[in-house]
């Protein structure tokens, strides 16, 4: 757990936001949040609040996609290729061949073809 709430941390610091910003955004007691990204185990509702505040999804990645999913995060979208992406399917490629990678990062990337 504890990676998980060091993303939850290093998120709302990217945001710019302090943890008394946090009860605002999240519906939540400003020691609730404290708590919790100190050394909590949110309830999964708790969670999804806490993410929805914070701009952001959960989101269950297979391990053999872990390092592709890795890769995308930490590219920066200047470095994106305008091109579309090696995880586009034949059929997305057939649709939109120009869509670039930066528009849709996540296209295909855990395998479910339609």
């Amino acid at each position: 757990m504890k990676p998980l709430l060091k993303q939850i941390k290093k998120r709302r610091l990217t945001l710019g936001l302090k943890q008394n910003d946090m009860p605002l955004r999240v519906g939540i007691s400003r020691q609730q949040y404290q708590r919790l990204e100190a050394k909590g185990n949110p309830r999964l509702d708790t969670l999804e609040l806490i993410m929805k505040g914070l701009n952001s999804e959960i989101m269950l990645i297979p391990k053999e996609k872990l390092s592709a999913v890795l890769a995308i995060l930490e590219t920066d979208d200047t470095e994106l290729p305008n091109k579309p992406s090696a995880l586009t399917t034949k059929s997305e490629k057939a649709t939109n061949d120009k869509q670039a990678l930066s528009d849709d990062p996540w296209q295909d990337l855990l395998g479910d073809e339609p």
